[in-house]
């Protein structure tokens, strides 16, 4: 990017835009998430055509990510970031007018591969930030996305208890998202190339060292995935609890995730990356051997709670160390992101396939198993810490209003 002398202010209101862009893409999922039984209703599928559907997210995200930073060197960033947020809040609306297995498919990738490149430009744009204030702010960033999440999630569970068709609850929340995503994209800091700037391919593998911080994040996102979508299971039919307590677990996970990483950036401007990481995957360790060996509802809640305590950081963390890694930041953002994204979506099935060929208890073995490795290997993420004020494409200045 061409070199720009940023106003120490201008850097302080980029960082709360590019924050309420992050938590306008969690609301969307969130929204989402509330009326996928409505959405399965509507299109008539069974547990199984639904889940195939749900894949193409992930497909479409995969495919769509390496485009992010294309966009964003055609168009700058503001605008590109602008546009993909507009395309991601708006795709909300595809799933509920898809009346059949096919057409959901398509809706679920376009869905998918808009929720992909803007998670990648708003990712990188947040990476910038933090290199120009020279402290970590990706926690927080990653907080205020589980923030908004939880807050479509809230506003989804209403309309679902009014018994709102899920057209007009999607264009309604479409339509108020898309306003408050672009206004926001109004401050967030707008990168130029410069004149004799290549511009990233459309598609290239990434970087090894993205793959290496990449493998880390697949094991946050792994225990993520399964908690998040076993957790209730978990409670109900191995300890045998009310439905009210085993959704309360599910909860009680998400709210220890987002206030944590809400949290996280204090933690990590204090001790650093690589030990923030290796504590929490001491936590995750601590709270899957808990899980694994629960006689009581309350015992494993406290084991979610660990886990959710425990990896809530490492996903910001990784892309934070893959933006500052290399001189080509979206390109390596993506990398990580799609190694992530497939992480979170072979682990529900995987941890299903693990149960159903022998239990439960055996499927969060291996989540604690692969939680050991954010300890092991969380040594890969320093390469990023050290180069946050030392990266190799041009530097960007802050400059102080103060005389």
């Amino acid at each position: 990017m061409s070199d720009v002398v940023h106003d120490l202010r201008e850097v302080r209101h980029a960082r709360y835009a590019v924050a309420a862009v992050f938590a306008v893409h969690g609301a969307v999922t969130g929204s989402f998430a509330t009326r996928v039984p409505w959405v399965q209703d509507h299109a008539s599928l069974s547990a199984g055509q639904l889940g195939f559907a749900l894949a193409f997210t992930a497909f479409g995200a995969s495919c769509s990510m390496p485009l992010a930073g294309r966009i964003s060197h055609r168009f700058g960033s503001r605008t590109a970031l602008r546009g993909l947020i507009a395309l991601w809040t708006l795709a909300l609306i595809l799933p509920s007018i898809a009346p059949n297995l096919y057409t959901l498919c398509l809706a679920m990738f376009v869905y998918g591969a808009s929720a992909g490149m803007a998670d990648v430009a708003m990712n990188a744009l947040g990476v910038e930030v933090e290199r120009l204030l020279d402290k970590s702010i990706m926690s927080g960033l990653h907080g205020m996305w589980s923030a908004g999440a939880l807050i479509g999630s809230a506003a989804g569970t209403l309309a679902a208890h009014l018994g709102a068709d899920a057209r007009v609850h999607f264009a309604l929340a479409a339509a108020t998202l898309t306003l408050l995503g672009v206004l926001a994209c109004r401050w967030v800091l707008d990168l130029q190339p410069a004149e004799d700037e290549e511009p990233p391919p459309r598609f290239a593998l990434p970087p090894r060292s993205a793959l290496l911080i990449g493998a880390v994040g697949f094991c946050a996102v792994f225990a993520e995935g399964a908690s998040l979508d076993w957790s209730a299971v978990y409670l109900r039919d191995r300890l045998e609890t009310s439905a009210g307590l085993a959704a309360a677990c599910t909860t009680g996970f998400m709210l220890t995730m987002a206030v944590a990483r809400l949290v996280g950036d204090a933690v990590v401007n204090r001790f650093g990356a690589v030990r923030t990481v290796r504590a929490g995957g001491a936590l995750a360790v601590a709270g899957g051997l808990l899980i694994v060996l629960a006689g009581h509802p309350a015992v494993a809640m406290s084991g979610f709670a660990l886990m959710g305590l425990g990896i809530a950081v490492v996903v910001p963390l990784c892309f934070a160390a893959a933006g500052h890694s290399g001189p080509n930041p979206s390109q390596a953002i993506a990398g990580v992101a799609t190694i992530t994204y497939t992480s979170g979506l072979i682990a529900p099935s995987l941890i299903g396939g693990v149960a159903q060929a022998t239990n439960l208890m055996v499927s969060f073995i291996l989540v604690t198993a692969l939680s050991c490795g954010l300890a092991v290997f969380a040594g890969v993420l320093r390469s990023g810490e050290r180069n946050r004020t030392q990266v190799t494409r041009p530097s960007t200045p802050v400059a102080d209003p103060r005389p």
